[in-house]
This record gives C-alpha cells, structure tokens and sequence, in this order.
C-alpha cells in the first residue's frame, strides 16, 4: 500500500516537473517576444532607477525614567500580556500629540514647500533647492487649482514668481520678505536660502499646519529599543540630508521642553496663585501695623499681661491654621467636586477651628478693655505678618523648584546629517523593474496561450476525429523563406525541422504508393500554419529518396513558389498545352509546376475537364505529384482539387485551432466528394522541447548530390 502511494507520488511530481519543463520550453519559443520586454524593461528600470530622488535617513534617541512604574518592570512580559502601560508607550504618544508636532511644522517651516520641476535634472541629479521662509498664497488662487512657479534668474541670488498664465508676479532676492497684491488678495514670499543654477523652476505651494503636522507624523518612525528599557528611538526620512537632522533635532528640543513645562505646571499655577495673593496680605498688614501704632501713639505703651499674651499666641495659631486648611481648600477644588470627601474633610476641621477660636474670644471678653484692644490689634499683625512670611518662603520654594525640574527625559543622542542617502537602491530598482517587465512578457505569452484554446496533442485530434496524425514538425530556429530552389531539407538536413519532414515522408510512402496512388493534396485550415513550406520540403525529400516528383502550386490567386509573370498552371490549361514548357527543373528528379499569371476565374478551370486531362498528362511523368492547395476555409478551390487527389494531407498549426474547426474541416472535405477521401495530419510549428531533433546522432541525410 505504501509503496502504491510513493510510485503514485512519484508519478505525480514527475507530471509537475513535466508541465513545467513544458512550460519553460513555450517560453523558449517565444524569446523574440520576452526580448523585447526585456528591452523595454532595461530601458524603464535605468529610467525607474535614475528617475527616483534621493532620501535621507535619521534618527534620535531617548530616555525614559522608569523608576516610577515599579509594576510595569515587576511583572516583565506579563505586563504585555495584561495590557499594562509602560512610561515608555505614554511617552511616544506624546512625541506623536499635536502639541510637538505643531510646534516642529512651524519652526521648521513644514508648511512651505518648493519642489524642483526640471525633468532632465532630475534624471541627471542637478536638482536645485529652495527653502521658504514664508509664503502665503491667495485662497482664490488655490481653489482654482492654480500653480505658482519660481524662476531662478540669478545663481543662488534672486528669482521671479510666474502666475497663472505665465505673467511675472514679482521679482525678488534671498532673504528678503514681499508682499504682492495677487488675486485679489495679497501674495507674502520670502525665501530662506537658494541653491539652484540660472533658469531651474520650482513648485510652490503652501498647506495647512494640520495637514503638514500629519504628513510629519505619517514619515516617523517611532519605536522602544528592547522590552521596558526606556530607550525610545524616533527616526524620520527626507529629501535633504540637513534638513532631516534639524527636523528630528527640533522635535527632541520641544518634546523635552514640554516634558518639563508639563511636571512644572503645577508649581508654576500655585506660584501664580500666591503672587497674585501676596499684594493683598501685604496690604493688610501695613493696615493692621498702622492701627496698631496709632493706639499705640494715643493711648501710649501698654504692657500685655501674662494671660493676654497667651490668649493672642493662641488667637494667632488658630487664625494660621484656618488659613493654610483654607489654601488647602482651594488646592482640592481645582481638583475635585464641594462633596468630595476630601474637601468635607477640610471643611470640618474649619468648622472645629472656627469654634476653638469663638472660645477664644468669649473668653478675652473678661480682660480689661484696654487688653482687648491691644490684643485685637495686636492678633491682627501677628496673624498678617506670618501669612505674609509664609506666601514669600512658600513663593521662593515654588521658584526653586521650576528651576530646577529636569523632567522624566533626556536626550541621549541628536540626530545626525547622513553621508549617504538611505533610499533608493538603484540597483534593487534597476533589477525589480527588469524583472517585472520579464515576468509581465511571460505572463502575457502564457495568457494568450491559454485563451487561444488550440490543439496541442495529437491523441486528442486522433480521437474526436478518427483521423491519424503523421507527425509533428517543429519551429526552424530562425525565420526562413520558401525559396522552392532552398529548401529546408536540402540547405539543413541537420536541423529538427528536416528530420520531422523525412519521417512524415516515411509514414506517406506506406499510404500513398500503393495501389498505384500518385496524386497527394496539401491543404490547411487557415492562412499562416505553413501549408506550402511543408509542401516544398515533403516534395524535395521525397526526390532526395530517389523519387520523381512534381511540386504544383493551385493557389491560382495568389501564386507564390514563382513570380506571377513566369507562366504555368493556369496559362496550360488555358492552352489546353500539357507539355513540360511550364515545368521548372530544380534538381535530378524534383521539379516544379508555378500557378502563373492570375485569372478571373480560377474555380472554372479547376472545375472543368482541362484539369483531369492536365493530371492523366502528368501522372505517368512522375512517381509523385504534391498539389499545393489553398485553405479550406478561405477558398473553395481546395474542394474542387479534392476530386482528383488520391490522398488528403491536412496541416495543423500547433496550438492555433480547436477541435471544432478541425472536424468542421473535416465535414467540408468529406462534403465535396462521394467517396470520402484518405486523409492524415501532421502538426507544423511546434514547440522544441529540451532533447528534440537528432543532432546527437548525426546526419542521416542523403549524399546524393541534387
């Protein structure tokens, strides 16, 4: 059983590699035609090659601090799989938010663009180049799709803008900043640098910082260097090997600044809170001091007592607290909802102060009155002198601190300007384009195969129309003429072509000389399959054999073995002259009767009696006469010939007609005569497989001189 299956196996890869082998064959035949998409493909990959523009490539590197997320390196690779962030993954969608980009489009000036226009610079790599400083083009101007063009006019120093219709905007030089009325509107230009030779034009053209910001963001290349290192790389490509490097150096000084902008913000809105607070307490303690000094000055120096001075201590730390839990307060508000615990936290423990201190002061209600004013005045500086002390050490704390915030990043490499252009391959190019036309041309050759839908094997035709095929002829290695005083047989026995004809002549000497047949027809379907060339070499190697043999041409309309001003066929039947004058002798035993000049009327002199008389002349001359015919399906003649012949042959273009019209064919040959005429096939123009022909073997080929 297994080894059923292996042999099966076996049979079955043999069969693949066989059609292949086949296929590579067709391929081989049709060379001329895959040659020239191979040209073509030479011609556009150098073109593809020369054509794409240079791009250079860079990048920088990052790093994160990750000792803050203790979880994300706990859990390792768990963390991947538990969708658990990391600060490197939040940092890169930073690097990708608007906030950077924006900032990057309009410091680099991304919004602007001049692109080199001259097509044979650009195939030679002398492009010029333009960076703009500014420009600002009339919105009517780009709604009606219009094209801005600059002109250089001086070498690396001045230029000229050309409208719409080929008109000259303004004229300006390198650094300087115009401003044109255009359109209806206002053109503003200026150009940043200039470095382009006399007579380069260049594209301008102006987009939308958004648009801008995500044509950036489509080219970067954003990613983390190992698992939760921290190490972030952000590579970025472009047309100019220096402006590929500022860009993405750009992008590295804006992230790293709003990275420290964004831990600093909460210092830096806390530091605004008390500055704004700080004039107003200082206010209310000169306020209060001048009060104080006034009693002071009017009633004059007063002594506190023991147990004043222990009521105003404690007055003042109650009244300093309620102030730091009301900046608390504040601080959770801006963070949370009035009912949040946190805030109701505050707010009782205000409560429990508030009452604390109205304790306080029913109870200094029993000191003399000149105590409670003192002490009224008194609580009032100290309570605003501390809250004044405190904002100015709490103000110079926060100030400190966003000097000092560094951030959670650094930059650990900037971006370098390339030597080399990263893109493109010229030589990829060059190779992948040669390729794609090769493979096109071989798609095309097999495609048109496999809908032509023609015969191929000779069992098939064998089969549907019971008809033999005698043999296969394959294609001449090059194109040759039928030159009936050349043929193929006799110039290059080697050849595959003259073998196949001598082993259809083989296979005909068995059917045809017997019971003494002399007449064989030749005939085709269609135009073009090679009917009379076979006819030329069949008769030549039946003379080579030994054999008299007469080559007739009955195309009688258009006539090709001869010249149509040499007489034959039909100025013999028309004499009713059936001597050899018309003959031509082209060797010892092979001669050759041409159709002559063109009649009117060829189907009435094959059809009258002149043509029997002109075969029962002849059939006694020679051992073999080879009636050249026209195709059946494009002239009737054939079918008149057909009356007189004794043995059909049909020739068959390889893999040019289907079975259908082959038994059509078939139909009408058997249609014209009452009894059905001997017929065989023979294949012309096949594909040459790997192996196919004798010339290992040698030359069989006849010596004897004709």
């Amino acid at each position: 059983m297994n080894e059923k299956m292996t042999q099966n196996g076996s049979n079955a890869s043999a069969d693949d590699e066989i059609d292949i082998l086949e296929i590579l064959v067709y391929l081989k035949g049709k060379w001329k035609f895959l040659f020239i998409f191979l040209i073509l493909g030479v011609v556009f990959g150098g073109l593809a090659a020369m054509w794409l523009r240079p791009s250079f490539r860079s990048d920088i590197l990052l790093q994160v601090n990750v000792k803050g997320n203790k979880q994300g390196l706990a859990l390792g690779e768990m963390g991947a799989l538990l969708d658990v962030s990391t600060p490197s993954a939040a940092e890169m969608e930073l690097i990708k938010s608007r906030v950077v980009l924006d900032h990057v489009v309009k410091e680099e000036r991304l919004c602007y663009s001049a692109i080199p226009l001259d097509k044979a610079d650009r195939l030679m790599h002398r492009e010029g180049r333009m960076d703009l400083e500014l420009l600002e083009i009339p919105r009517a101007f780009q709604e009606a799709k219009g094209k801005l063009i600059a002109r250089v006019t001086a070498d690396s120093s001045a230029y000229e803008v050309i409208g719409l219709e080929g008109e000259v905007v303004l004229a300006g030089a390198v650094g300087e900043t115009y401003r044109k009325p255009f359109a209806g509107d206002t053109l503003v230009i200026c150009v940043k640098s200039l470095t382009a030779t006399v007579g380069q034009t260049f594209l301008l053209s102006a987009v939308h910082p958004q648009t801008a910001a995500a044509g950036l963001l489509k080219g970067l290349g954003i990613s983390e260097e190992g698992k939760n290192s921290g190490i972030i790389r952000v590579s970025l490509e472009d047309r100019y090997a220096d402006r590929v490097a500022a860009i993405l150096n750009t992008i590295a000084n804006t992230y790293l600044k709003q990275n420290i902008e964004m831990r600093s913000a909460e210092a830096k809105k806390t530091l605004s809170f008390l500055e704004e607070q700080l004039p107003g307490v200082k206010a209310k303690l000169d306020s209060a001091e001048q009060k104080l000094t006034s009693f002071r000055n009017s009633k004059g120096t007063i002594d506190l007592t023991g147990e004043t001075r222990v009521h105003l201590e404690k007055d003042v730390s109650l009244q300093q607290r309620l102030i730091e839990l009301e900046q608390k307060k504040q601080e959770a508000l801006r963070l949370f909802r009035a009912e949040h615990p946190t805030v109701r936290t505050i707010e009782e423990q205000q409560s429990r102060l508030r009452r604390e201190l109205a304790k306080q002061q029913r109870s200094a209600a029993n000191l003399p009155v000149v105590q409670q004013e003192v002490l009224s005045l008194q609580e009032e500086v100290e309570v605003n002198n501390k809250l004044y002390t405190n904002l100015l050490n709490n103000i110079q704390q926060l100030r400190v601190v966003q000097a000092g915030e560094v951030g959670n990043v650094r930059i650990v490499d900037q971006a370098y300007v390339p030597l080399k252009p990263s893109k493109p391959n010229r030589k990829l190019v060059f190779v992948g384009v040669v390729f794609a036309f090769l493979l096109l041309g071989c798609l095309i050759v097999y495609v048109r195969r496999m809908l032509s839908n023609g015969v191929c094997s000779s069992s098939e035709v064998e089969q549907a129309t019971g008809v033999g095929v005698y043999g296969k002829l394959p294609m001449l290695d090059r194109k040759t003429q039928n030159d009936v005083t050349k043929p193929c047989v006799v110039t290059n026995p080697d050849d595959p072509f003259a073998e196949g004809v001598r082993a259809l002549r083989t296979a005909l000497e068995f059917s045809v000389f017997c019971d003494g047949k002399k007449i064989l027809m030749v005939s085709g379907l269609v135009q073009g399959v090679g009917k009379s060339f076979v006819s030329t070499n069949l008769a030549a190697s039946f003379a080579m054999s030994g054999k008299k043999v007469l080559l007739v041409d009955m195309d009688l309309r258009r006539g090709h073995l001869f010249k149509h001003s040499q007489k034959g066929l039909c100025e013999m039947l028309e004499k009713e002259d059936y001597s050899d004058e018309y003959v031509v002798k082209i060797s010892d035993n092979f001669y050759v009767l041409g159709s002559g000049a063109r009649v009117v009327n060829p189907g009435g002199l094959l059809n009258s009696s002149r043509f029997s008389a002109f075969l029962d002349a002849f059939r006694d001359k020679y051992d073999l006469i080879v009636l050249d015919t026209p195709p059946v399906f494009q002239c009737s003649d054939a079918l008149l010939v057909e009356k007189h012949a004794d043995y059909l042959l049909c020739v068959l273009k390889h893999a040019a007609h289907t079975i259908e019209s082959i038994q059509d064919a078939l139909n009408t040959f058997d249609r014209s005569t009452e009894t059905p005429l001997q017929k065989a096939f023979v294949f012309n123009k096949c594909e040459r497989h790997a192996g196919y022909g004798y010339g290992s073997y040698g030359y069989y080929g006849y010596h004897k001189k004709y």
